[in-house]
């Protein structure tokens, strides 16, 4: 990694066209792919520091002015409106992502880009439950699904962020009462990920749970045999298909407010958006590519189109401290 160093600082130009440092909370094979990708098509070298996104929020604080990183990779708006929040990141102008990300799919005033989104649907046992009895997000509250409900705890941000979505498009009071809804239908307290909640309703724990769309791809993409069952017992619904749409979430990368290589750290991000990354991203790891037109796995594609929320995603960062307050209140734990 390089030196320390202000952004002020004047740079030897050649050695700022040789490298760029990325944290990242991302860690699968497809981004290692793509960095590697991008070095050999632009001699510019990836500096990978790989932690969590708070971690690494935490280390970008710490090292303020002196920080070396470039650019910060995460998964979740909330998160990235975090780092904005803090004076982390930076604005940029850049043609190529503006023509290559929906707007829907970055910040506003470019301070980030969303590179991949998934959408948080509900999985059904498909020999126990009629997915037209669950149309929504709010379906979960019926007392019919009493001790059948399955997800994971509160402090993840994946449904910290489907609640400030509640919140911000049906009101605190609504928001409550679904996160109270969900508490009293729950199979168990939450624990274990998303795709431990796929292999409960395959072992009839619960029959409904709610998770992201790429952890089904990924069990249905494994080695062992008991995760494919798993993937295989589920069927997927796209909640809130006559309302406001089903809740996503992105992948997403921002400049680095003291990035010493910022040039090198536009080319990146850009490069990550472009039509063969994007497939990349797609095919690899079972997410949706933000940039339209490009193809999917097939998992995805035979699951077919549907109406994803057009709420602003940065409003997941402004409701985030709500929505964790609400969980407390309705001891969501």
């Amino acid at each position: 990694m390089c030196s320390p160093q202000k952004s002020e600082q004047t740079e030897d130009p050649a050695a700022a066209e040789k490298i760029v440092n990325l944290y990242t909370h991302r860690h699968y094979q497809s981004d290692q792919k793509l960095f590697e990708d991008f070095e050999r098509e632009t001699g510019i070298k990836v500096n990978v520091v790989s932690a969590s996104a708070d971690e690494l929020i935490k280390r970008m604080e710490m090292e303020a002015e002196a920080s070396p990183a470039d650019v910060l990779i995460t998964v979740d708006a909330g998160r990235l409106h975090r780092a904005k929040e803090k004076d982390l990141l930076q604005p940029i102008k850049s043609t190529k992502l503006e023509a290559n990300i929906p707007l829907i799919f970055r910040d506003k005033q470019g301070y980030w880009f969303g590179l991949t989104f998934r959408a948080r649907v509900i999985a059904y046992a498909l020999d126990r439950v009629n997915p037209a009895q669950v149309p929504d997000y709010e379906s979960l509250t019926d007392p019919r699904w009493k001790g059948k409900v399955l997800v994971r705890s509160s402090g993840n941000i994946y449904n910290q962020s489907l609640l400030a979505s509640i919140i911000a498009s049906t009101g605190p009071e609504n928001a409550k009462n679904w996160a109270a809804g969900v508490v009293s239908n729950m199979a168990r307290e939450p624990k274990g990920n998303d795709r431990d909640q796929v292999k409960a309703v395959a072992a009839g724990v619960g029959d409904l749970a709610i998770l992201n769309t790429y952890y089904i791809g990924k069990l249905l993409a494994s080695d062992n045999q008991e995760e494919v069952a798993a993937g295989k017992a589920i069927g997927v619904i796209f909640p809130n298909q006559n309302g406001r749409g089903t809740h996503i979430n992105v992948s997403g990368a921002g400049v680095a407010k003291y990035a010493p290589n910022k040039e090198n750290a536009i080319k990146f991000i850009e490069f990550l958006s472009s039509e063969d990354a994007q497939r990349v991203f797609a095919e690899s790891n079972f997410e949706y590519p933000v940039r339209s037109g490009t193809s999917l796995a097939p998992l995805l594609d035979s699951w077919g189109s549907f109406k994803a929320d057009t709420l602003d995603l940065g409003l997941l960062g402004d409701y985030n401290r709500d929505a964790v307050m609400l969980f407390d209140e309705v001891g969501w734990k």
